[in-house]
């Protein structure tokens, strides 16, 4: 395509969103007229299907839950009036709680004031707060905050021993639905116990941030923690940065959280457009659709340019992956769906991988966020006439430039600035593509079974080891691999159970391998 046919069809297939200055680019898919008309009848039923999950149809059948984060930004559309008042009333709540922290009317024990946060969280619980703090937290914000997002023992030692001096002025925040979710219950049991090592009382210091009469909520009451924010059996994990999950921290670092939401609502309202090119979320479900043939053959590369966007990749992972990696469609048809995300920031991927995105295997499409405000202020050149933030724009649009020139398709997103509006804003714009998208190619976007067999698999692992170590207790003399195997009664579980004896052994666990370690078959275990 020439030069003059290409501005053409930038300027007819450009979207912009006057309130927020959000910008959509999508000309440089290589979609034609006749595709998007082929396409326009599976359009139809996607915005219908929206207008119906939003009024609180059961899109979750697995565990009968509407999907309703929709409401969080405009309560009124809740589809019962104790809905709309319970969610005005948690974000009065979350307010009210963040000002008493910050004047210090809220404060520890042995503190005058909070200094430091510790997040402990998993997946949406964790990923939302994360992103949001990078991309918002003020340089000085009136918390610090702190994430504990894995069971990784190593990775909370890291937070607690940096936080050694400050635990007395720390807030915890326990973040978990069920309050039974393996990783955030054994953060929480890791932070108790350094609180009790310093004489601390964690209850005085402590968030819960989970559903009404869940486990946690109960120990929370019981035990007498600071406070206790819901979570919403309809919102899921990866959509769940607007409500108490993420607004709590959020708030609590100095983030307009109100800007976030009213962000997100504009968006919201833009993305029940129905009309393919004036909603963007279409448009981006439409780019997706065309690139990936309808079955997410090519993976979404997200390039944002800013450094405070670089876990907005990360953060999209779970949104779209969760949502669209199905196995089976709606019909219970085998489909395997989905589209895989990574990404890291530009210019550093310039560095790294575009080398291969412009030459290698055309297995992607590539999103650049580009962000138009360098930095507040004026910039100083660092070239005649020329700034770091101009260099920064000119890598974005060459690498766009070079990658179109190579048959690479891209998707452009830009936004005025990174502001608390702006990340709201695109946290709403790609919750409905996610939806818009899933209806396209017939998927429930709002559950996930496949989370739920890890969870399950290693539950029995767990069991498993409770055997092999019973079995060893037992035992006087060192047993085989197989022997240990047959006693516990799991004689087809050789490989787990060389892998937990070896785990054990590795942390000084009460078990002793005897014997060559790189030939597993020849090792004899015992207790010790």
């Amino acid at each position: 395509m020439n030069a003059k046919a290409l501005w053409q069809r930038y300027q007819n297939w450009l979207y912009f969103h006057e309130g927020l200055g959000l910008y959509l680019d999508v000309s440089r898919m290589g979609f034609d007229q006749a595709f998007v008309e082929s396409l326009q009848p599976k359009f139809d039923k996607a915005f219908a299907d929206m207008a119906e999950l939003e009024k609180g149809a059961i899109a979750n059948p697995d565990e009968g839950r509407m999907v309703g984060h929709y409401w969080l930004r405009n309560p009124d559309l809740a589809p019962t009036p104790e809905l709309t008042q319970e969610i005005v009333q948690t974000l009065e709540q979350i307010e009210a709680f963040a000002e008493k922290i910050h004047t210090g009317a809220i404060h520890a024990p042995k503190a005058s004031r909070f200094t430091d946060i510790i997040s402990i969280g998993i997946g949406g619980s964790a990923l939302g707060p994360e992103f949001v703090a990078e991309a918002l937290s003020p340089d000085f914000p009136s918390l610090k905050i702190h994430f504990i997002d894995n069971s990784d023992p190593a990775g909370i030692d890291r937070i607690l021993n940096q936080l050694q001096d400050t635990l007395a002025s720390t807030l915890v925040l326990v973040i978990s639905k069920s309050g039974g979710t393996p990783e955030p219950r054994n953060g929480m049991i890791e932070v108790k116990a350094a609180f009790a090592s310093k004489n601390l009382d964690f209850a005085k210091q402590a968030v819960a941030i989970t559903s009404v009469d869940s486990n946690l909520d109960k120990v929370a009451q019981k035990e007498g923690w600071l406070a206790r924010f819901p979570m919403y059996d309809w919102v899921g994990g990866r959509t769940s940065e607007l409500s108490a999950v993420g607004l709590v921290p959020a708030a609590l670092q100095g983030i307009d959280i109100r800007a976030m939401i009213e962000g997100a609502k504009e968006m919201d309202d833009a993305t029940r457009v129905p009309d393919l090119k004036n909603n963007p979320a279409a448009l981006l479900a439409l780019a997706w659709y065309f690139s990936g043939n309808g079955k997410g053959e090519k993976d979404m590369v997200v390039l944002p340019y800013k450094d405070s966007l670089l876990l907005f990749s990360r953060y999209l992972q779970q949104l779209v992956m969760e949502s669209l990696g199905k196995e089976k469609d709606l019909d219970g048809k085998t489909v395997y769906q989905g589209i895989a995300v990574y990404g890291n920031k530009g210019s550093t991927d310039q560095h790294a991988y575009v080398q291969q995105l412009r030459e290698g295997i055309p297995n992607f499409f590539a999103t650049f966020i580009e962000v138009l405000e360098d930095r507040q202020g004026k910039s100083l050149e660092v070239e005649p006439g020329v700034t770091s933030g101009d260099f920064l724009s000119g890598f974005l649009l060459g690498t766009r430039q070079a990658l179109y020139e190579n048959q690479r398709d891209s998707i452009t997103v830009t936004i005025p600035q990174v502001n608390p509006q702006t990340v709201g804003a695109l946290i709403a714009l790609y919750e409905r593509a996610v939806g818009l998208y899933a209806s396209l190619v017939n998927v429930n976007a709002y559950h996930q079974p496949g989370v739920e067999a890890g969870k399950k698999a290693a539950a029995v692992i767990l069991e498993l080891q409770s055997k092999v170590v019973a079995v060893l207790q037992k035992e006087k003399s060192a047993l085989s691999l197989e022997e240990v195997a047959q006693k516990a009664g799991a004689a087809e579980e050789v490989e787990a159970i060389y892998k937990i004896l070896r785990h054990l052994h590795a942390n000084q666990r009460g078990v002793v391998l005897q014997g060559e370690l790189a030939k597993p078959g020849s090792l004899k275990v015992s207790a010790g």
